[in-house]
């Protein structure tokens, strides 16, 4: 079915922006500030978009005949404005190329910083929106995600400069969303919704996606740490074990031992009906065989049932040491750091220990 119109996406992202699925915004009711831009951004007509970028690159001082012939076969040929334009940039200024082609690559490092051409203002609007707007589309890709220098550059420019804005509040959604800024995802998600009139059905695909994942988001639960830790795996894998990092991990243990100890006064206010002992003050079968009469102390093995005690520097020392635990040590570490949560964050539990004792950090 083709995609025309997500009137629950709106209803949906508002509530989010406002708290709670039970605020929602009617169908069809918008904020003022919506009214107030609906409908008012597209992508640049081609002639328009044609006549600025040739304009530029008169600007640019590029008039000789062979970059006036490879101008107009491009546009000319085939393609997305936004490809003619930013194929017009890299053919105008080789330093700009050059910035694309790194953004694009994932054998490069990835920037620690915006780049300058993106961050003058003194340079041409045109080339400086448009070239941001590449960029964080290049940084933002499943196969870069830097998500934090796509964002700032894509911050410094607005939608209205650029010739897709379609395109920019998209790439900026998906920016926002990658780094857990869900308020801010959600907003940008509900502005390309509702203002730009020709976002093509595969950006209000995601889009919705995205939503429909963030409604599901809380602020301490399970999935928040999944989420941090695939935030710093990232951050792992573009080289980025700094403070921030280290923040992040520090957090995500807290965390860990927060709900390990929720798990453990769970497990003792289940017990004191009867001290502790079986249901109805009945004696414990014969394969009843483990009955502590405190939490296990180690984190390492056990093969009681009740939760284990474990603090933060029992974690910290899990994941220093993982990489030289033998397979059965791991298996019973595990076991104790997981019990009581859901089965599927076993295993995103364990693999950010190994990426931690992989990484050094």
């Amino acid at each position: 079915m083709k995609i025309t119109r997500w009137f629950s996406v709106p209803a949906l992202a508002a509530s989010l922006l406002m708290g709670g699925a039970g605020l929602a915004l009617a169908d069809g009711e918008t904020s003022k500030k919506e009214v107030a831009s609906f409908g008012s951004l597209r992508t640049a007509d081609v002639k328009a978009a044609r006549a600025d970028a040739e304009a530029w690159l008169k600007q640019a001082g590029k008039t000789d005949a062979a970059t006036q012939k490879a101008f107009a076969d491009l546009w000319d040929g085939e393609g997305a404005v936004m490809t003619k334009v930013t194929e017009t940039i890299c053919l105008g200024d080789p330093a700009a190329k050059k910035l694309l082609d790194e953004a694009r690559n994932p054998k490069i490092a990835a920037p620690t910083e915006v780049p300058a051409l993106i961050k003058d203002k003194k340079l041409p609007a045109f080339y400086r929106a448009n070239l941001a707007l590449a960029y964080g589309k290049a940084l933002s890709s499943p196969g870069r995600r830097v998500y934090e220098e796509a964002l700032e550059a894509l911050e410094s420019v607005k939608p209205e400069q650029v010739v897709d804005p379609g395109a920019y509040l998209f790439y900026r959604a998906v920016a926002e969303h990658g780094l857990m800024k869900r308020t801010e995802a959600v907003r940008t998600v509900v502005r390309m919704l509702d203002d730009v009139t020709d976002a093509p059905d595969r950006y209000k695909t995601v889009s919705l996606l995205m939503v429909l994942d963030m409604a599901t988001w809380q602020e301490k639960d399970l999935g928040s740490i999944a989420r941090k830790m695939d935030n710093i795996e990232r951050r792992l894998d573009l080289s980025r074990g700094g403070p921030k990092t280290q923040k992040l991990q520090k957090d995500v243990i807290a965390r860990l031992d927060e709900l390990i100890k929720e798990k453990e006064n769970q497990g003792q206010g289940q017990g004191q009906g009867n001290g502790g002992n079986c249901p109805n003050g009945g004696q414990p079968g014969p394969n009843n065989t483990t009955n502590p009469s405190r939490p296990q102390d180690d984190s390492y093995g056990g093969t009681g049932s009740g939760p284990g005690k474990v603090d933060p520097k029992k974690l910290e020392e899990l994941a220093s040491n993982w990489g030289k635990l033998p397979p059965k040590e791991r298996a019973e570490a595990m076991a104790e750091l997981t019990r009581g949560m859901p089965p599927r964050y076993r295993d995103v539990i364990e693999k950010y220990f190994k990426r931690l004792a992989e990484s050094g950090n």
